[in-house]
């Protein structure tokens, strides 16, 4: 589990296409290592990655097709900025949020805007996420807790303070650019649970008529 506050910015050395999966080797100087050991968890833009060996100053980590298909990692280019968060440990203190590192979906940068000294994104989220980002509520975008600030069907808005900035990939992000989304946990073993026994079911959802049912709506109208 990770807490979404980025601990450094590092850099993708290169990439090794293994037959359909790969081999990331990160740059990650400002990352303490001093303690990692094969085997931990270290995100990487977002994503869970096992580290499986270490170089001077970084570290490899090998990615699956399947996170290589649900993820940015598969067009990152050497040299591209990642952001970096090694595993929380009990007695980390949870300025974030609690994170997994089990990236959802990929979202889209369409907006950015300065306001102050802050700067305003708007994303696009992908439609069967949308039910999951609520006004005030947490999100991760490439490895970063943030709160989300408005809600408009599948795009929300996010404001970044200059400290963010300066410490993360969102300074230098851009209109277009793709990002790793991950929603909050709870909402999705939310869904899962209210769902009871029609989750086993093949296209098992929430509808009025559940929620009315389990007492969460009075009027199905």
């Amino acid at each position: 589990m990770f807490t979404g506050i980025i601990e450094a910015v590092g850099s993708l050395r290169r990439i090794e296409r293994r037959g359909g999966d790969a081999r990331l080797a990160i740059e990650a100087t400002g990352l303490d290592l001093a303690d990692a050991a094969l085997g931990d968890s270290i995100a990487v833009n977002g994503v869970c990655l096992t580290a499986v060996a270490f170089e001077a100053g970084g570290f490899a980590a090998d990615v699956s097709a399947e996170t290589l298909s649900r993820t940015t990692l598969s067009s990152l280019d050497a040299g591209a900025p990642v952001n970096l968060e090694l595993a929380m440990r009990p007695t980390t203190r949870l300025g974030g949020h609690l994170v997994s590192g089990h990236v959802d979906g990929v979202g889209e940068i369409v907006e950015r805007r300065t306001e102050a000294r802050s700067v305003r994104f708007v994303l696009r989220a992908p439609e069967r996420l949308a039910r999951y980002i609520a006004e005030k509520g947490s999100i991760c975008v490439d490895g970063i807790s943030l709160t989300v600030n408005g809600v408009d069907g599948a795009r929300f808005d996010i404001n970044i303070v200059p400290h963010t900035l300066e410490k993360t990939t969102l300074g230098r992000a851009r209109v277009g650019q793709s990002v790793n989304l991950e929603v909050d946990v709870i909402a999705r073993y939310l869904e899962r649970l209210l769902l009871g026994e029609s989750a086993a079911r093949e296209g098992g959802e929430i509808t009025r008529e559940l929620l009315a049912r389990h007492g969460y709506l009075t009027d199905t109208n």
